[in-house]
């Protein structure tokens, strides 16, 4: 929700410099135009960035034993930790 809002009012600025630009003749249209651009594509772009940590394969990942409910998701996470590095990671079987 917050993400189409956001996109939305990058729309309505970049809409309002080209208006500026183009039909008024005004330079300052231009930063208003760049900025909007800018924010509507990182907005829209920032999801495709994400992505997930690697399952947790390999003989240096060890299972704890602890298991939990994931709130974001309502699934059952294992925790799985790398002694060598220290890092843990969570992984869900459930699709």
């Amino acid at each position: 929700m917050l993400r189409r809002v956001v996109q939305l009012l990058a729309l309505a600025v970049a809409v309002t410099g080209a208006l500026l630009i183009f039909v008024a003749g005004m330079p300052a249209g231009v930063p208003a135009l760049a900025f909007g651009l800018l924010v509507l594509l990182a907005v829209t772009f920032e999801r495709w960035r994400k992505h997930s940590p690697p399952e947790p394969t390999g003989p240096h990942w060890q299972p704890t034993g602890e298991r939990f409910e994931d709130p974001g998701t309502g699934r059952t996470v294992q925790v799985h930790y790398n002694p060598e590095t220290g890092e843990r990671r969570y992984h869900s079987k459930e699709p």
